[in-house]
């Protein structure tokens, strides 16, 4: 005679139970596993778009920041040619009057930069120097020469010469240099504002720069 089997009634409770938590458990892994993989791939999406935004940013400031001044001097030339140990001498002179228009710019579009995407750190390694263009209009008044000294090509060069170097002296002493700074600090805290505003940091010669004061400092004389 085949023995009986006798099943707890609380066997199947015990398995439902259990089967119960199991689901509970693989849902939960899905939806942590499901998080992590969203929360990486907008975090990826997010530092993409800030690099991008900030890629676009230095290119928007990279062209010729340029500022321009007026100068004007006057100044007389004299040249002699003496013979027989200065017994005879044959002159020439004359009255020069200089109009130059003058540039002063910087050439954003040759800043080097680097981009740390880990430490979200922009750094700019390297601004160009400035480039003065001088623009001389020159006149001549009161030309005074003889036959045996006459003005020549040598003449008006070395006149054009004394020219740019007296108003290379009169730019160093102007605002014109400092105004030019000015546009170019003023160009490039652009940059600065952007990586502020998105939580990256902005660097210049090794230091981290936070506002538009401190990088102005970096640029004194």
């Amino acid at each position: 005679m085949a023995q009986k089997i006798q099943i707890n009634p609380n066997f199947f409770e015990k398995i439902a139970e259990i089967r119960k938590w199991v689901i509970v458990i693989l849902v939960g892994l899905v939806l942590f596993f499901g998080y992590k993989y969203f929360s990486l791939k907008n975090n990826t999406s997010t530092v993409e778009y800030d690099t991008a935004l900030i890629q676009e940013q230095i290119k928007n400031v990279g062209k010729l920041v340029v500022t321009e001044g007026h100068f004007s001097q006057v100044l007389t030339y004299k040249d002699q040619n003496k013979y027989f140990g200065d017994l005879i001498s044959f002159d020439k002179k004359a009255l020069v009057v200089i109009n130059a228009e003058v540039t002063v710019g910087f050439d954003l579009r040759q800043v080097k930069y680097d981009i740390d995407v880990p430490n979200k750190t922009v750094t700019i390694t390297n601004i160009p120097k400035e480039e003065i263009k001088i623009n001389p209009d020159i006149k001549y008044y009161s030309v005074d020469q003889s036959a045996f000294n006459e003005f020549t090509g040598d003449d008006y060069n070395k006149i054009t010469k004394i020219a740019k170097d007296n108003l290379a002296k009169k730019i160093e002493k102007s605002s014109l240099k400092l105004n030019a700074k000015g546009r170019l600090i003023s160009e490039l805290s652009k940059i600065l504002i952007v990586t502020n505003s998105m939580g990256w940091k902005f660097k210049y010669e090794g230091e981290v720069v936070n506002n538009s004061i401190e990088f102005q400092q970096k640029f004194k004389p």
